[in-house]
């Protein structure tokens, strides 16, 4: 068992105890993950006490492929605890190589990917405050805390991949490219924050 499984395995108590931890992983990038799955999770929970509703029964089709698309994202948050550790595995793994292009290349390589993970869950979280968006006017007035809940989570994955973008990115060789991500992140933080607001906005009537 790699030790990425065993962090899914392990209660609450436990993950919490293993981040607090004088060691690299979990870190940053795998809170942040789970924090995508937590809000994702919320987002399934309004959902399902919606689901099968006589009120909301019009929107029966939009429910099923909003079911499905969460869970698929719940499964991917999941996968993106493991990538964050094997990425920081991978830069431990280049930085112990003798000086030399072939340690250059690698921690480059390393790097990339440490940059990937983060900017891969914040799209995902994007995707998934558009889904939740969609569905704040088709919910159980009853789970609108959560729905904005679960928006807030979300929110907060694209500001934490962000930190994990901006400290790597200085290690990027190509400054031209570096900038680029550098400003596509910023981006995902701002539009996350919009969506965030407009799925507030949606439920507001029903938040005294």
């Amino acid at each position: 068992m790699t030790q990425s499984d065993d962090l899914l395995s392990l209660s609450v108590r436990d993950f919490l105890a293993a981040v607090a931890a004088k060691r690299p992983t979990p870190g940053g990038g795998s809170a942040a993950a789970v924090a995508g799955a937590m809000g994702v999770a919320l987002g399934e929970m309004a959902l399902n006490f919606t689901m099968g509703k006589k009120k909301y029964a019009a929107h029966g089709d939009f429910h099923a492929r909003a079911a499905r698309r969460l869970a698929r994202a719940h499964e991917m948050f999941q996968q993106l605890v493991a990538d964050d550790v094997g990425a920081f595995a991978n830069y431990q793994d280049a930085s112990r190589l003798a000086d030399g292009p072939r340690k250059d290349e690698a921690i480059q390589l390393a790097v990339a990917a440490a940059i990937d993970v983060p900017r891969e869950a914040a799209k995902l979280a994007l995707v998934v405050l558009g889904d939740l968006l969609e569905l704040s006017d088709k919910c159980s007035r009853l789970l609108v805390s959560d729905l904005a809940a679960a928006a807030a989570m979300l929110e907060a994955v694209c500001r934490l991949a962000d930190y994990n973008v901006r400290i790597n990115v200085p290690q990027v060789a190509d400054r031209q490219a570096a900038e680029g991500v550098r400003q596509a992140s910023a981006s995902d933080v701002k539009r996350a924050a919009e969506l965030r607001a407009e799925i507030e906005q949606a439920v507001r009537e029903h938040l005294p």
